[in-house]
């Protein structure tokens, strides 16, 4: 599989994941990796690592109780993906646009934006190295968010 792929792959993994509910499998794939959850924020919008991630996971989002989710299903599209293989690296921008559905909220989009992305290769594998966040569209939050 090619290094574009591989990348490619850990965008949906991440989506997969975050709509299974699994914020474990989620801090995982951050291992290595600086969230940024808004560009330029102050030191309390980055999380660092696996701790990092599942800590601003698990503070953030609703999971429901009759099945672990959030009930929800993250899209990522519009991925631009460039490698340098020979220094490992890899950056990729993508469109992301989360819909859910509960009792309470029938299927609508309740936020898009953009994922700006980085990449290593540690130990043969590629892995996140930072993700940034933008919000560019936000509807109704209120089933979503914890707060």
């Amino acid at each position: 599989m090619d290094s574009a792929r591989e990348i490619e792959n850990l965008l949906y993994t991440y989506a997969e994941r975050i709509d299974l509910g699994d914020f474990d499998g989620v801090a995982d794939l951050f291992t290595h990796a600086t969230i940024f959850a808004s560009e330029d924020g102050s030191p309390a919008t980055r999380f660092v690592g696996r701790e990092g991630a599942l800590k601003m996971y698990s503070m953030s989002t609703r999971r429901y109780d009759d099945d672990g989710t959030p009930k929800t299903k993250h899209i990522t599209t519009n991925a631009i993906i460039h490698v340098d293989e020979a220094a490992a690296t890899a950056t990729c921008r993508s469109y992301y646009c989360v819909v859910q559905a509960t009792p309470a909220l029938p299927l609508q989009p309740i936020i898009a934006g953009r994922y700006h992305d980085t990449f290593e290769v540690i130990d043969g594998s590629w892995w996140f190295a930072t993700r940034t966040l933008f919000v560019d569209l936000m509807g109704d939050l209120s089933q979503h968010l914890l707060w």
